[in-house]
């Protein structure tokens, strides 16, 4: 299980990178924590579906690209 979250994590933080934002500003646009994106990005969170989707509207990608297609 830890493992799954370790590879969203990941790919967020692949695309937030790509986007050129900062924890604080994805944290902005999703209207989340900065500390909660921190802890997603490095698989310490168990994220649920719901912020997830919240997380790829941030991003402007399909949630499936967060769960590897």
């Amino acid at each position: 299980m830890a493992e799954i979250n370790k590879e969203i994590g990941s790919r967020i933080r692949q695309y937030r990178n790509k986007l050129g934002l900062s924890q604080e500003e994805l944290a902005h646009e999703a209207n989340l924590h900065r500390a909660y994106i921190d802890q997603i990005e490095r698989g310490e969170k168990n994220i649920g579906v719901q912020n997830l989707q919240i997380i790829a509207k941030a991003l402007k990608i399909k949630i499936s690209k967060l769960l590897g297609e």
